[in-house]
């Protein structure tokens, strides 16, 4: 996954914990604008998230940011 996306991705997730707390889940969605401006991208995320790790709809946001960070450190 590019540096980009596992940004944006850490990003929101730390953003949604602050406002809606430690047992917030987020979907793959949450890191795009409401409108398809970045297929590439999205079909990106969708693919680690789906193929990649065969994650549920929602999932914990800390849950998501350990598999980012782990990744990285790979």
């Amino acid at each position: 996954m590019r540096a980009e996306l596992r940004a944006k991705i850490i990003t929101v997730c730390h953003k949604k914990i602050e406002t809606k707390g430690d047992n917030v889940g987020v979907s793959f969605y949450a890191f795009f604008a409401n409108k398809n401006d970045n297929p590439e991208l999205l079909m990106e995320a969708a693919t680690w998230w789906i193929q990649t790790h065969r994650l549920d709809h929602f999932v914990n946001a800390h849950k998501v940011i350990e598999i980012i960070q782990k990744e990285s450190e790979e």
